[in-house]
């Protein structure tokens, strides 16, 4: 299990980072809050696309599109990191 935590630098990610983790089952992601969170975890099978949105400058941006799930996105992460997430999903799907 692989699991890559969102910069508290980055926007929306000051307090509580945004956490995706990738096992052999599939992705988990875990947006926590102070009251309630919200995770969900994603099965490959229904991973259709993994985009990366990669500025020169700032944070990067992942976006997994899925089929019944809808598009999950999680911002605050390096270049490097979304680059191999998206690499380790690619590869199990």
């Amino acid at each position: 299990m692989k699991t890559y935590t969102a910069s508290r630098l980055s926007e929306g990610n000051k307090v509580f980072p945004i956490k995706i983790s990738i096992d052999e089952i599939g992705i988990t992601v875990n947006h926590p809050g102070l009251f309630s969170g919200q995770e969900k975890t994603i099965p490959f099978s229904r991973v259709s696309s993994v985009d990366v949105d990669s500025p020169m400058v700032g944070y990067s941006t992942i976006t997994i599109q899925t089929t019944g799930e809808g598009r999950i996105e999680g911002h605050g992460f390096t270049k490097t990191e979304v680059v191999e997430m998206k690499e380790l999903i690619l590869d199990k799907i």
